[in-house]
């Protein structure tokens, strides 16, 4: 018999693969899940339902239409009760009380009691008008009966038939009788449609008012798109400014501030308001509170203008459609019209737009010209535009001196006299002398005999910042910069700028940035028309424009740098400013380079050709001759007067100071004698080319 042994001990060894036991491991199946009870499937259901876009429309349409009728009613309701009670008299009798103006108090209670004094004679007429109109009545039937009868009697007489005398009567019975059965006809459905085209009149007017709430009106409408003015969103955004007297003020008005409001007119891309504030609140406490009147009307601040009138204790508020001044404006005419010409005495430059979306346009007429602001706003488009409409006049002539030097102004090569272009020491010297020498056209001028009439004369110098603060100085260690006495260039602007006018010798100048050291003092203020565009400080914008342009609400410094790039703020008697207001915010027309070309193509078309010069001739020497032939240019013939203003404006130190018998001398000299041609005295351009000739050919040489 076999003996089995038994281990009483757990082997501690690691079992071999071999040896290994194989583990099953069981897995359960998943425990069904349990049935979503239908109170909750039913919920999500109607949650779908509800949050769907097409619900919520459905619900807004509903509310908005059912609001539309409902306050259409109150307000056809308001509006009666107000014009058959003197409750509107009354509610502006206490609003002038609470606002301090007890004149308005007392117009107001004049016009209720004339109020109250017609409608007791209406009342009293009501006594005997009964008497009256059934007087009225049993006259008009009796006439008409007549009338009737006298009808029948010639219809019988000419028919001789005796029944035709009640003809007309009986016909007229008729007639009434069938009136009768139409209004029998047609009152049952009156009765029934009448109410229902009373709602839909109720309905129109509440749905021309808005009268809906901000979350049931449509998309367009609502304010998270720029709310729509109205009188009670503006008393409700100026009583949440933070001014505790003028929300004291509005609180006890009985109308609530509505009285303070002039009507709300349209203005090109916004609306115009004026304001009258309370007793208590100055106008400079509105002005600075600009950003967060905009945010109360949910509009950006560049979309809010506030500015003074005439009118005591008055803002005038002009509020931007929401976005509406992002929009580009339209070409400019210059661009679009081909005919178009200039009139320097009688003309205005199509310039822009102003807010409102008319067009804004400027008189040049004998008035100096600055215009200023950051760099790469659109200064010298502005500017350019500006002589670009003047060069259409063939009488205005043209100094140009552009010390940035990038070509802005090369298309007036050959349509100015005189173009200086480039921005170095050696550039604004020659600009100095480029004034200086209008100084010395202006001193002849102003010599001349009284009443002599003088071509207009226009001393451009585009980035004029440059040329004040240039370090050169000449040999007499003058400086060409600065704004001392002696500063060369300081000195010529002021010259022209005191006594240039009276003889039509303009200043115009574009600078960058102002600062009293690149735009002196005495030099800006000397400008009539004075523009900025966007400005970094409220500093600079009263240099740019003056104290009074700036406390009447002028704010260049607060356009947006880049996206309100040919925005200015002009300040000058030259163009349409609205009454009681210091200036008047442009929108410029934009007018590339091709296009400039264009327009001074055209310009020189009216000309009889232009040399112009790019440097200040220093030549003691002159050579009149060639001076003569160089001022009349292509043309075949140019008159004697114009022959000796250009050369004047060539050099005014050579001939200033030349008169029609100096011209002659030298011509007559030269065989190249002056004619008459249609009454005038002329020069001709083929026999001085003809004296050129034959002077270089026989090797003789003609100086003065």
């Amino acid at each position: 018999m076999s003996e089995n042994v038994i281990h009483l001990h757990k082997p501690t060894g690691s079992p071999s693969p071999d040896t290994t036991p194989t583990v099953l491991t069981v897995v359960p199946d998943p425990a069904p899940s349990r049935p979503v009870p239908l109170w909750v499937r039913s919920g999500w259901a109607v949650k779908t339902a509800v949050t769907h876009e097409t619900t919520r429309a459905t619900v807004r349409a509903a509310a908005r239409h059912a609001s539309y009728t409902f306050n259409g009613g109150r307000i056809v309701a308001r509006r009666t009760w107000d014009g058959r009670t003197g409750s509107r008299y009354e509610r502006m009798i206490r609003t002038a009380e609470a606002a301090g103006n007890l004149e308005a108090a007392e117009e107001w209670e004049e016009r209720l009691q004339r109020f109250r004094a017609a409608r007791h004679h209406r009342r009293m007429d009501l006594l005997h008008s009964p008497v009256e109109a059934a007087r009225g009545v049993a006259v008009s039937a009796g006439m008409s009966v007549g009338v009737l009868v006298a009808l029948g009697v010639a219809l019988a007489l000419h028919t001789g038939n005796v029944g035709d005398v009640v003809t007309p009567l009986a016909a007229t019975i008729e007639f009434i009788a069938l009136l009768i059965r139409i209004v029998q006809i047609v009152w049952g459905p009156a009765l029934t449609i009448g109410p229902f085209l009373a709602l839909l009149a109720l309905w129109s007017v509440g749905r021309k008012q808005h009268a809906a709430p901000q979350w049931a009106l449509p998309a367009n409408a609502r304010s998270s798109e720029g709310e729509q003015i109205t009188p009670s969103i503006v008393v409700k955004a100026l009583r949440d400014l933070g001014i505790p007297a003028l929300r004291k003020a509005i609180t006890e008005m009985g109308d609530a501030g509505a009285s303070m409001l002039g009507p709300i007119t349209l203005a090109g891309c916004g609306v115009e308001v004026d304001v009258t504030l309370p007793s208590g609140v100055s106008t400079n406490e509105v002005q600075g509170k600009r950003r967060k009147l905009a945010e109360n009307l949910t509009r950006h601040k560049h979309e809010v203008f506030i500015t003074i009138p005439q009118a005591a204790r008055t803002v005038r508020l002009w509020i931007a459609d929401s976005g509406a001044l992002d929009e580009p404006i339209g070409p400019s005419p210059l661009v679009t019209d081909d005919t178009m010409t200039a009139d320097y005495t009688k003309g205005r430059a199509p310039w822009g737009q102003d807010l409102r979306g008319d067009a804004a346009a400027l008189s040049l007429y004998q008035r100096h010209l600055l215009i200023t602001g950051l760099s790469n706003q659109g200064k010298t488009v502005a500017l350019r535009s500006l002589a670009l409409w003047l060069s259409l006049d063939r009488s205005v002539q043209f100094l140009m001196g552009d010390l940035k030097g990038v070509g802005d102004w090369a298309m007036f090569d050959g349509l100015a006299t005189t173009l200086i272009q480039g921005p170095t020491d050696e550039h604004v010297i020659q600009v100095t002398e480029m004034v200086e020498s209008a100084v010395d056209e202006m001193n002849r001028r102003i010599q001349a005999p009284p009443g002599t009439v003088f071509p207009p004369l226009i001393v451009l110098v585009d980035e004029a910042q440059v040329a004040f603060m240039c370090p050169a100085k000449d040999d007499d260690k003058r400086p060409y910069g600065g704004s001392k006495s002696n500063s060369r260039y300081f000195m010529a602007v002021r010259k022209i700028h005191n006594q240039g006018r009276a003889v039509n010798v303009l200043m115009w100048q574009g600078t960058q940035d102002p600062t009293n050291e690149n735009l002196p003092k005495l030099v800006r203020e000397g400008a009539h028309t004075r523009a900025s565009l966007a400005l970094g400080t409220e500093s600079q914008a009263r240099m740019a424009l003056g104290d009074k342009a700036v406390d009447g609400g002028a704010a260049p410094n607060l356009l947006r740098p880049g996206l309100d790039r040919g925005t200015l703020v002009v300040a000058s008697d030259g163009i349409t400013i609205p009454a009681g207001q210091s200036s008047i915010t442009v929108r410029t027309h934009y007018i590339d380079d091709d296009a400039a070309t264009a327009i001074t193509n055209r310009a020189k078309a009216l000309r009889d050709g232009v040399t112009t010069l790019h440097a200040i001739d220093h030549s003691e020497e002159r050579d009149p001759l060639a001076d003569i032939a160089a001022v009349i240019g292509d043309a075949p013939r140019v008159r004697t007067k114009d022959v000796l203003a250009r050369l004047a404006t060539r050099n005014a130190g050579a001939y200033g100071g030349w008169s029609f018998i100096d011209l002659k001398r030298v011509l007559d000299d030269a065989d190249a004698s002056p004619y008459k041609s249609d009454g005038v005295m002329v020069v001709a351009r083929d026999r001085v080319a003809r004296a050129l000739a034959n002077r270089d050919t026989n090797g003789s040489a003609s100086s003065d």
